[in-house]
């Protein structure tokens, strides 16, 4: 009788709406056999794929297993975070986003796992999510605008309809402007890359997702977030824009996409690196377009090195008197995000309203919301 592979089987189970299961690559396979051991995946092979959960009476009764024997089997996953449990139930989690998040964001597994992981991880990253992303037909997170955005650096233009006008779930100052309670959880992308050995030339991981409200309540609580007050909440995420990361948040209008922010770099991001390898762009675009005023602008090329997606370049004049001498945007690959406006020292960069795309209510991964499925 050929012998089960049970890593096979929980790999084919890793799946949840748009996210297919990881691809049969030995990366992969790698992570898996360091997340679980013989006698936990052997269990996990009877688990539905992530969109369902299943109880231990359940279990038992594929098993033969005592239902108290399992739960022993299974307390180390689920609190080192590469399986979930609620309300009695368990689940498998999808590795990205899900268990990468968890994992990384509880930090109670072994350190030696703990480093082992994160180089995997950012061999995947590297290797595998840039041709994976190519190929998605999803987009699950969308820039804000800089905290300054709507003093500073829009365009606006009073003759405009009321829907052309900025709206409050565009600006990264709303979160701040209406909660009281903030937090900061350490970035796992950049985590990772640091215990990788290629610490991020952007930012620190602990310039990492910003947490407003309940959430951030919730994770200072726990041990997961340090606490800010509102004044350096404010500091903390203009910061991040020198730093020229990006403000992401879920690509949607509903509660959960008010209560946190990632602040991505394109050299660590397991979303924005990707797309830079391979020049495409996988996450939804902001409704603004950065545009120059040439006689402001001195050419300094500061919009070029904080740009994250590679989306400006100089072209150098040919005409005797260098009119022609101009920062030029490849609209393709622009996502709105702001960075290069926020960092102009002349101030020569205005966003300008050039869609008038309004995020869905709620985005869900499958029948998990994307906070659902990370926690």
């Amino acid at each position: 009788m050929t012998e089960i592979d049970h890593y096979e089987n929980v790999r084919q189970k890793l799946t949840l709406g748009q996210i297919n299961p990881p691809p049969k690559h030995k990366l992969i396979y790698k992570l898996l056999k360091l997340f679980w051991n013989e006698e936990e995946i052997k269990i996990l092979s009877h688990f539905h794929s992530a969109d369902k959960s299943i109880s231990l009476e359940e279990l038992e009764n594929k098993t033969r297993i005592p239902k108290e024997k399992i739960k022993d089997i299974l307390s180390r996953p689920v609190e080192i975070g590469t399986i979930s449990e609620y309300k009695g139930k368990y689940s498998v989690v999808t590795i990205l986003p899900g268990v990468f998040e968890k994992y990384f964001i509880v930090h109670r597994d072994t350190e030696e796992n703990l480093k082992n992981a994160a180089i995997i991880f950012r061999s995947i990253i590297k290797k595998i999510l840039p041709q994976q992303g190519y190929t998605m037909d999803f987009k699950f997170f969308r820039p804000l605008l800089p905290y300054d955005a709507e003093e500073k650096l829009i365009e606006i233009n009073e003759t405009i309809n009321a829907e052309n006008k900025v709206l409050p779930y565009e600006l990264v100052k709303e979160l701040i402007d209406k909660y009281e309670h903030f937090g900061v959880i350490r970035c796992q992308c950049r985590h990772v890359a640091e215990i990788s050995g290629e610490p991020c030339k952007t930012a620190s991981a602990d310039m990492g997702c910003f947490v407003v409200g309940p959430a951030a309540q919730l994770n200072v609580a726990q041990g997961l977030a340090r606490s800010l007050t509102k004044e350096e909440a404010i500091e903390f995420i203009k910061a991040t824009e020198k730093a020229g990361l990006v403000h992401n948040t879920v690509a949607d209008i509903s509660f959960e996409s008010s209560l946190f922010i990632c602040n991505c770099c394109s050299c660590c991001c397991g979303v924005l690196y990707p797309a830079k390898q391979l020049a495409y762009v996988n996450i939804e675009k902001s409704n603004y377009t950065p545009q120059w005023d040439m006689d402001l602008c001195n050419k300094d090329e500061i919009c070029v090195k904080k740009c994250p997606n590679a989306a400006i370049y100089h072209r150098w004049a040919e005409k005797t008197d260098g009119s022609d001498e101009l920062m030029v945007l490849r609209e393709e690959r622009c996502i709105g995000c702001g960075v290069c406006a926020a960092n102009c020292k002349k101030n020569a960069i205005k966003m300008v309203k050039t869609r008038n795309k309004v995020p869905p209510d709620q985005y869900k991964i499958g029948n998990k919301s994307f906070l659902r499925l990370i926690s």
